[in-house]
């Protein structure tokens, strides 16, 4: 174990709570301000569509097909955190505050670094991006307006994720229900004052929902780093500090990249289904959009879950506490069912009062409708998948995540959509991904057994 050593402050500091509370107790007040940060999240994605869908079906799925470009820039920012995380809290536990804080400071620059590449994509790629998916006009004008505005201003969310980041890092979760908080009431305040023209401001339309949304990111990016300067104690930014470190780079890195590429693996999934889907109709796309929406009611707050227990499974790892890892894992696997199982209702018992939420039309409904009860099946082995990925990351066997997506999406869903598509018709499509969750759960059972042995076990 690492040799102890200061903190920024010159003292060596009392233990974190992540070694001492009771797990219980730590998981629930580490994962509460972020599940509800992340149900404000969802509701806010919702209501953002909400509003789209007012002008008409063509702006929803101009904003739906847009979903994999800011699907990626949320897996950049997300999966470098992912690293951070892993490594700042790895860190704490084994005192190594040197560490910590240049974890810290790399990450900002890393941050800056990735905002760039989306800014240039957004300038030069973003009509080239819509007019590969469609040829309808107003769809292609609707979605090279809004896809320019959310990456040329990407900086916002880019900078609220690594802010949020340091953090949870280091147990302060309380303060991203706050950043979070604040940006998604932001954006649901703006949108229908930007999109509609209200209080003498011009009527923006699908732009004004794009602008509303870099807003809140803006607003949230701002909170986070006045929490980091001032509440959070156990980092130091600095700009004389920010200086790329190879070593450090490369830690972020060996767990990041796979992350990224983990959640990547999302936007190639998504962009290959739209175009599945658009060999039947426009309106099919908008219903896997509006599904897209809806379900972050209940994986945002798994994914909440989530970032509550990656730093205490990290620390612990990096405290050598077994009994305290496998606690949390277990407790986190039960909470993660009662979130599908939550999902699985509303998707079968109301999903036509969830598709009227965005002014369906007949035809939406029937799609729909069929759409959310077959999805929702999937939902029985979800969680469990998702908490297992999030060990791996936490135990720095990033890879094993990353190959669990790429079966589930990309070796097994979109091959799985392509087919029953072609052998018997849109109704079909959805059962891809009961199928792909089958197979994303025998991978995560046999990497679980395998990292158990490896690196928790001989604790």
């Amino acid at each position: 174990m690492a040799k102890e050593t200061l903190n920024s402050t010159g003292t060596t500091p009392q233990e974190n709570k992540m070694g001492t509370m009771p797990v219980p107790k730590l998981l629930f007040t580490m994962s509460l301000p972020m599940i509800i940060s992340m149900l404000v999240q969802a509701l806010y994605n919702v209501v953002d569509s909400i509003f789209v869908s007012q002008i008409n079906e063509n702006a929803l799925t101009a904003v739906s097909l847009a979903f994999p470009i800011q699907n990626l820039m949320i897996a950049v920012a997300s999966g470098t955190g992912v690293g951070v995380n892993a490594l700042l809290s790895r860190s704490l536990g084994e005192k190594n505050y040197d560490r910590v804080n240049k974890t810290a400071n790399n990450s900002v620059l890393l941050t800056i670094a990735s905002y760039l590449v989306f800014a240039l994509i957004g300038l030069f790629g973003s009509r080239a991006f819509f007019a590969a998916q469609t040829s309808d006009p107003q769809i292609l004008e609707y979605g090279t307006q809004y896809m320019s505005i959310v990456c040329i201003l990407s900086f916002g969310v880019f900078m609220q994720v690594n802010m949020e980041r340091l953090l949870q890092s280091t147990g302060l979760t309380f303060y991203n229900m706050i950043t979070q908080g604040t940006g998604a009431i932001i954006n649901i305040i703006m949108d229908p004052i930007l999109i509609f023209g209200y209080f003498g401001l011009p009527k923006m339309g699908v732009a004004g929902a794009a602008a509303a949304t870099v807003f809140g990111q803006i607003v949230a990016m701002a909170l986070g780093i006045y929490f980091n300067s001032r509440k959070n104690t156990e980092i130091h930014l600095s700009f004389r500090q920010m200086r790329f470190d190879g070593k450090t780079v490369k830690d972020i890195y060996g767990v990041g990249i796979p992350s990224i590429l983990m959640m990547s693996i999302g936007s190639v999934m998504t962009f290959g289904m739209n175009k599945i889907l658009l060999m039947f109709s426009s309106t099919a796309a908008a219903v896997f959009g509006v599904y897209f929406k809806l379900q972050s009611f209940f994986f945002m707050p798994t994914f909440g879950l989530n970032n509550g227990m990656v730093p205490i499974v990290a620390y612990n790892y990096g405290a050598r506490n077994k009994k305290r890892i496998t606690h949390t894992i277990k407790l986190s696997c039960g909470a993660a069912f009662v979130m599908m199982l939550l999902g699985i209702a509303a998707f079968n018992l109301i999903p036509d009062k969830l598709l009227m939420l965005f002014n369906a039309s007949d035809d939406m409904l029937e799609i729909g409708c069929n759409a959310l009860r077959v999805i929702s099946i999937s939902y029985i082995f979800a969680g469990f998948c998702i908490v297992m990925g999030s060990v791996f990351q936490a135990l720095g066997n990033g890879v094993y995540s990353l190959i669990v997506s790429v079966c589930r999406q990309l070796c097994v869903l979109l091959p799985a959509a392509y087919i029953l598509a072609m052998a018997a018709g849109l109704h079909a499509v959805w059962w891809s991904f009961p199928i792909a969750e089958i197979a994303s759960i025998v991978l995560s059972l046999f990497f679980m057994k395998r990292i158990y042995d490896q690196k928790i076990k001989p604790l």
